[in-house]
């Protein structure tokens, strides 16, 4: 007996799309995702400039194209259905890579349009600027949003389409989904301020680490947890005082608060002026400052035309400065 249709007409209990889908238009997705981001149909008429039945209308045949219905109608607006929801990051998918398909075809392959790049805040401050200025004169079509953020969520967004690419200091380790490139080693330093009681060592030992306040300069660095599990840190040892903020960091452990492993390169000046001390330890892992992109985007001209610039930029920094 076949099951008759609900007084939503929503087809059936289950969502799934109908394995016998007819042709979807750009168009008719676009009017799903403009909806779903304005809330309501006379909204997306108004931002896509068009009728709020040319949106009826767009939305009507996508369902019918799929076999399910998106939306429901409830008297204080609407609301995604099941279905809906699943189709939602699929379809803003689509309209990206026929935005980008338009673009590069009317281009000619020329790098161009936006990169929305994830990075640690060291490397913003530290080794980006020179390569930022060499994309923006080489490459003028091309326009870039840098957000520094830790590297566990530059890399997650990078997966999940809201970055285009990154640049993060971590371990050489496969990374699911992800093309990764080294740029350079980056190596570690511990530094103190030099009123810190463990300046006056000549070596340290786990206890004389562990025992000291620890500054983490970026919280959520991936180097901060490779050092924490090789010391084999706990609740038991000294507290740990967290900034995102590299200078308050710098400034923190100049000041006595404690110690802090950093990136050489970001306390280059401090060190050779006097204001932070090196303290006779490294560490027994290495860091890398890698770039990473998805794996679909690889022929995205403008991540090839980055990632080319960026390898240059950096090795010719690195040689500067050995």
């Amino acid at each position: 007996m076949r099951n008759r249709t609900t007084g939503t007409n929503e087809k059936k209990s289950s969502h799934r799309f109908n394995p016998r889908i007819r042709l979807m238009e750009t168009r008719q997705l676009l009017a799903f995702t403009t909806v779903v981001q304005t809330g309501s149909f006379t909204k997306a008429a108004a931002t896509l400039n068009c009728s709020q039945p040319t949106i009826t209308t767009r939305i009507k045949a996508l369902e019918e194209a799929l076999g399910v219905v998106l939306f429901r109608r409830l008297p204080r607006g609407i609301q995604m259905t099941s279905a809906g929801v699943e189709l939602l990051p699929f379809a803003r998918n689509i309209i990206n890579l026929t935005e980008k398909a338009r673009k590069a075809i009317t281009m000619n392959g020329e790098p161009h349009g936006k990169l929305v790049i994830g990075s640690a805040q060291s490397l913003t401050d530290y080794r980006l600027l020179p390569l930022i200025e060499y994309m923006c004169w080489r490459y003028p079509s091309v326009q870039l949003s840098l957000h520094s953020r830790n590297t566990l969520n530059n890399l997650n967004s990078v997966r999940d389409g809201a970055l285009d690419c990154a640049f993060f200091i971590g371990a050489i380790e496969p990374r699911e989904g992800l093309e990764t490139t080294v740029l350079c080693p980056e190596p570690l330093v511990m530094v103190a301020g030099p009123s810190h009681m463990l300046t006056q060592r000549q070596s340290l030992t786990e206890d004389d680490l562990t025992s000291s306040t620890l500054i983490r300069a970026e919280n959520g660095a991936s180097y901060h947890e490779l050092f924490e599990h090789s010391l084999g840190y706990d609740d038991t040892r000294a507290p740990v005082l967290e900034l995102d903020s590299v200078d308050a960091a710098k400034r923190a452990v100049a000041s006595g608060l404690g110690i802090a492993l950093m990136p050489e390169v970001t306390v280059a000046s401090e060190l050779a002026d006097g204001r932070l001390v090196r303290l006779p330890w490294s560490p027994t892992f290495r860091v890398y400052t890698q770039f990473g992109w998805r794996q679909d985007n690889s022929t995205n001209p403008a991540v090839t035309a980055l990632v080319s610039a960026a390898a240059q930029v950096v090795s010719d920094q690195v040689a500067s400065l050995t």
